[in-house]
């Protein structure tokens, strides 16, 4: 969100948008630039390229040159290793964040919707679990 506009990116998975984010917190990177390193490379890539210091790979990049690639492969370094060190996240997101986060965007309180959740059996996909979770809060 920005004065002038608001703008939604939508990714196909949570390692993209991580790497996004990541992306995004880098000095002279902007949500343009962003896109265009993830639609150039893959996500896997791009760790392989930072890995390997491979500013070629990224100046392959249409809007990269040499110093963004070589300040994106300095940044980025930095970042995954702070990231490694940190316990990994699961692939999947839990099912009951998922229903939690759509409590919580349908209005209901964080306090109304931790209870709902907490009531909730395990074992329920996402659109039944919101389903269970909204005859709870009724």
């Amino acid at each position: 969100v920005r004065e002038d506009a608001h703008q939604l990116f939508g990714f196909w998975t949570e390692g993209e948008r991580r790497t996004f984010r990541q992306l995004l917190k880098i000095a002279g990177i902007g949500a343009r630039t962003a896109l265009a390193v993830l639609s150039g490379l893959s996500v896997q890539e791009l760790n392989q390229a930072v890995a390997s210091q491979d500013a070629g790979r990224l100046t392959k990049i249409p809007g990269i040159g040499k110093k963004t690639a070589e300040r994106l492969l300095l940044e980025l370094r930095e970042r995954l290793k702070a990231e490694a060190g940190t316990a990994a996240a699961p692939a999947g997101v839990s099912p009951g964040g998922d229903i939690l986060n759509a409590l919580l965007a349908l209005g209901y309180n964080d306090r109304e919707a931790q209870w709902a959740v907490g009531r909730l059996d395990a074992g329920l996909s996402v659109a039944d679990g919101i389903r269970q979770a909204l005859k709870l809060l009724s």
